[in-house]
């Protein structure tokens, strides 16, 4: 594109699809980049942007304007960045998220340019007490904190599939945008709400936190009901019952996980001379003549087969 375009070109986007702001670009035209996807996963708004503006600003009289009441997130990806709102200032680092509220004024200042992904939630669909949402804007949720770092790897799962997915497969992730919401609902109401508004919401996100705190110690072979009970402060019974209420049943979850772990691994070309007792061993399987059945009943083939059929199409 021209470069006397650019900005007015990124406005309009920007304006028409996300949210009514004023960006401070490179002084020189000629030096404006941007490059980036926006897109919606049910009622969520993700907007991914790699740019070298440095300000972006939503004045007082933007944000009287008519769109939906709404809170953004920015997750930091590289670089640093500031949010600035409600009289507070948050510096984000790589991995750190901050909110804002589209109802106010607020200011982003990106010194070394733009790398984040944004996520758009309309109040309505947050359901957090507006008292609530006012307390928690430009404040820094540290990738440090647990609850912080899993809301952010959902939503920059989320992110990632939607900048390389197909229109088709775009449409099979519209029921992702649900529990992201959930995590961050839980994320304000229990770091920056009361006990009685952050109870529901952590009730409600627990299965989500169970499957990916079992997704990220597949390969322990201590992985058991209790230990992960334990982990998640509630007894083996309710571990059950609230997997149970999302048709999960544990075993046969971490079981079909770690078979497809090891099928990944068995089928990778740098994995072609890693011994299958090894794969099996990291993915928690200690017996392998156990795995060998277990993976010959679930795909059909043993895994020596398997190996040999990806490395003859290679």
């Amino acid at each position: 594109m021209a470069p006397t375009e650019r900005a007015e070109a990124i406005r309009e986007t920007i304006w028409s699809t996300v949210v009514r702001v004023e960006i401070t670009h490179q002084p020189d035209p000629r030096l404006i980049r941007t490059v980036g996807t926006i897109s919606a996963v049910g009622p969520l708004k993700v907007c991914s942007v790699r740019a070298n503006a440095t300000t972006i600003r939503r004045t007082p009289s933007l944000a009287r304007d008519d769109m939906e009441p709404s809170v953004f997130v920015g997750l930091q990806l590289t670089g640093s960045s500031m949010v600035v709102q409600d009289g507070r200032e948050a510096l984000l680092e790589p991995g750190d998220m901050a909110l804002y509220d589209t109802t106010r004024p607020y200011t982003l200042l990106n010194k070394d340019g733009i790398h984040q992904h944004f996520f758009r939630v309309p109040h309505a669909e947050l359901a957090v007490p507006l008292a609530t949402l006012d307390r928690a804007t430009a404040v820094r949720l540290p990738r440090r904190d647990p609850l912080a770092d899993l809301t952010a790897t959902c939503l920059r799962r989320i992110a990632r599939h939607q900048a390389r997915s197909t229109a088709s497969s775009a449409h099979g992730m519209v029921g992702a945008g649900r529990p992201a919401i959930e995590l961050l609902r839980a994320l304000i109401t229990a770091r920056l709400g009361d006990h009685l508004s952050a109870s529901g919401p952590l009730h409600d996100t627990l299965h989500v936190r169970i499957l990916d705190y079992v997704r990220a110690h597949l390969g322990d072979h201590d992985l058991t009901p209790a230990r992960i009970a334990a982990q998640h402060h509630v007894s083996r019974r309710c571990l059950y019952n609230t997997l149970s209420c999302k048709g999960i049943c544990l075993g046969d979850w971490i079981r079909t996980q770690r078979l497809e772990r090891c099928r990944d691994e068995l089928a990778a070309p740098a994995a072609l001379h890693r011994p299958i007792s090894a794969i099996a061993w990291r993915w928690g399987f200690p017996n392998a003549a156990h795995f060998s059945r277990t993976f010959k009943h679930a795909y059909g083939l043993t895994p020596s087969d398997w190996r040999a059929l990806h490395a003859a199409a290679r």
